[in-house]
């Protein structure tokens, strides 16, 4: 997701005393309610944050062609040129100029916010798997806090700590800070406040602190991705107070949000949740989560049906609330049975559409499981870190409280859906399509512990260069080839920036991978260590430009868009084979680090591919990697540790064995 930029956990400590903000001490003003207190509102910099640039045309040709040159042989390559330099004279050059006038009247967003909303929104496949990834927490550092309603307490009363920071614009504006002594100190804050909101960016500029993009993090509560047919809608109710629960496929809301907008107590949250545990109801024979988990348009029917049939209120009660929390009823055993569990479980207890899942198995083991429509990993890391941070450090109920002596079962209500015979078939049809899907699905984890960042630093290497170049060598090593690769890198430094790919297969990742792959021998270890220099400077050069809005896929897509927009026929540059196959995507990597992450992951993006979690951290480096039939992710990651072997190998002067 962003070197460096996206994600990196940022130190951030409550605002009290004489710098914090006087937009909500009023009478009855309870700061326990909030994660912090904000000198600088949350929103402060949002209208003068930069806008995405649309490159220009002949560097983004320029790009696409070096993206193109490792995996195409020389005839093939002269064809996608040609394609290229005759887009770039003709229809293209147009499309260009349109897109850019276009751009220029929507200055409150970015070319590629309605395009991309529109890719997910219209993507008629089941979003799990195909869209929606998973984060795992790590366990609370006190072992007796990880008690399954003890942590889920925990949890969900720091997330919506977190809703009512962000709701109040009490929540730190999110700033990569590249000299925190300057820029991220209260004097710097007391000054930037006063700066005018069409100003800020530039005053946090001057002191090289960037602002990132704060526009999605609304979505993140009372939010659904609502199926509708050939494209879904984005839902959000704001006003509703109510928390979602699902325990062995049922469903159950109350409210932990008072009339007043205050945070029920916590000791109230837990009395309701260990009364939804305490229920022993057996599942359900027809789960109706396993609809979330269908074609968008067979979905789309069937809540037709649902809605027709008496369901309506219990769906906006679904739809509206907070968020979902899941409650599994068995512990996790091993980090392949987490990452399976988290990125689709069962498909009896998770509400796939929900903006996120709060999931917590019966040890406590966490994680978040989000819709990837309506935002990125930015904000989804903003909220996993905090509330994270919040429910170690601050948590609202110890493992001896006592629940209030409350009567739950007034407070807690459990909602019925009336099924009849067609909504019976249509859930068993889904749970079939689930579970034969699931059984294709293998997943495997491995942890490099010769090294990491430390390690790769000090050798002058990028350590995500290297962890991209171990995945280019064992794709070598297992498939013979070099394959198109994604890895997503965030563009939240701008106005409405959502992602760009760097395209991590190279001319120099192809020409090291087949040194250390093919003729090992024939090399010294500091030529090798040449070659992983020129691979590490090339990548980092690929990583910049994507920050910056300067890779070629979001332009390429944005013409594309543009073209069928105006009815154009599509130009030959898209109908190319190679155009194709370099957005078939075998090997899709995507990284994150932060100390609260135990594990992340999600599924191939194309049948035939790979889907690559990683993190290098200090000094050891974690790959968690899914593939379905056809494609072996134990032997690909076997793969991946021998050719990290061999590159650590080379760094410290010894002989490659082949």
């Amino acid at each position: 997701m962003v070197a460096g930029l996206l994600l990196r956990a940022w130190p951030r400590g409550l605002a009290f005393g004489p710098g914090a903000p006087s937009r909500l001490l009023s009478t009855g003003f309870d700061p326990g309610q909030y994660l912090q207190l904000s000198i600088v509102p949350t929103m402060h910099y949002q209208d003068s944050l930069p806008r995405l640039p649309i490159p220009k045309l002949e560097d983004t040709i320029r790009r696409y062609l070096s993206a193109q040159k490792p995996l195409l042989d020389d005839g093939q390559f002269r064809k996608t040129e040609q394609l290229c330099k005759s887009f770039e004279n003709g229809i293209g050059k147009e499309l260009h100029k349109q897109l850019v006038a276009q751009d220029k009247q929507n200055k409150h967003t970015s070319y590629i916010s309605g395009p991309w909303f529109d890719m997910y929104l219209t993507a008629r496949d089941p979003i799990v798997l195909n869209f929606n990834p998973f984060m795992s927490f790590n366990p609370d550092p006190k072992s007796e806090y990880n008690d399954q309603l003890t942590r889920a307490t925990n949890l969900t009363v720091s997330a919506v700590r977190f809703l009512k920071t962000l709701r109040a614009d009490l929540l730190e504006p999110e700033v990569f800070h590249l000299n925190p002594a300057k820029s991220d100190t209260d004097t710097f804050k007391r000054l930037i406040r006063f700066v005018p909101s069409s100003l800020s960016w530039y005053g946090a500029y001057l002191v090289n602190a960037y602002p990132l993009d704060m526009s999605q993090y609304f979505r993140l509560f009372n939010s659904t991705r609502l199926p509708k047919p050939s494209r879904d809608e984005l839902f959000t109710d704001d006003k509703a107070r109510h928390l979602l629960v699902l325990r062995k496929g049922h469903f159950y809301v109350f409210d932990v949000l008072d009339q007043d907008g205050n945070i029920v107590s916590a000791s109230e949250i837990q009395a309701h949740l260990k009364y939804i545990l305490s229920d022993n109801s057996l599942a359900p024979e027809f789960p109706l989560s396993y609809l979330t988990s269908e074609n968008r348009d067979i979905w789309a029917e069937l809540r037709q049906k649902l809605v027709s049939g008496g369901n309506e209120e219990a769906l906006r009660k679904v739809d509206s609330a907070v968020f979902c929390l899941c409650l599994d009823d068995f512990p996790i055993k091993d980090l392949v049975h987490l990452s399976h569990n988290m990125l689709h479980g069962d498909g009896t207890n998770r509400w796939f559409d929900k903006s996120f899942n709060l999931i917590i198995a019966k040890d406590g083991t966490a994680a978040v499981h989000f819709e990837h429509a309506w935002g990125d990993g930015v904000a989804v890391l903003r909220f996993f870190n905090e509330v994270f941070k919040d429910s170690t450090q601050a948590p609202a109920v110890t493992p001896r409280s006592q629940p209030a002596n409350t009567d739950s079962s007034v407070a807690v209500q459990k909602l019925n859906f009336k099924l009849n015979d067609p909504l019976k078939t249509g859930i068993s049809a889904a749970k079939e399509k689930f579970d034969a899907t699931m059984k294709t699905l293998t997943i495997d984890y491995i942890q490099f512990q010769r090294g990491g960042k430390e390690f790769l630093k000090k050798q002058k290497l990028s350590p995500d260069s290297v962890a991209q170049l171990g995945f280019q060598m064992a794709f070598l090593q297992q498939y013979g080839q070099t394959v198109a690769t994604y890895e997503s890198c965030s563009t939240a430094a701008f106005k409405h920036g959502r992602t760009e790919t760097i395209r991590p297969a190279s001319i120099f990742t192809k020409r090291c991978s087949e040194a250390f792959v093919r003729e090992p021998s024939k090399h010294s270890a500091g030529e090798l260590q040449q070659m992983m220099a020129k691979c590490s400077t090339y990548h980092n050069q690929l990583t910049k430009e994507a920050a910056m809005g300067q890779g070629f896929d979001r332009h390429l897509f944005a013409l594309r868009y543009l073209g069928a927009a105006k009815g154009i026929d599509l130009p030959e540059l898209y109908l190319d084979p190679a155009y194709r196959q370099i957005n078939h995507n075998i090997l899709s990597t995507s990284t994150l680090s932060s100390p609260a992450v135990n594990i992340g992951g999600f599924a191939p993006v194309v049948p035939d591919g790979f889907g690559i979690a990683y993190a290098v951290h200090d000094n050891w480096i974690g790959c968690n990697v899914s593939a379905y039939q056809g494609r072996n992710a134990h032997e690909f990651l076997q793969c991946v540790e021998k050719a990290l072997e061999s590159m650590f190998d080379a760094l410290e002067g010894k002989a490659i064995k082949s």
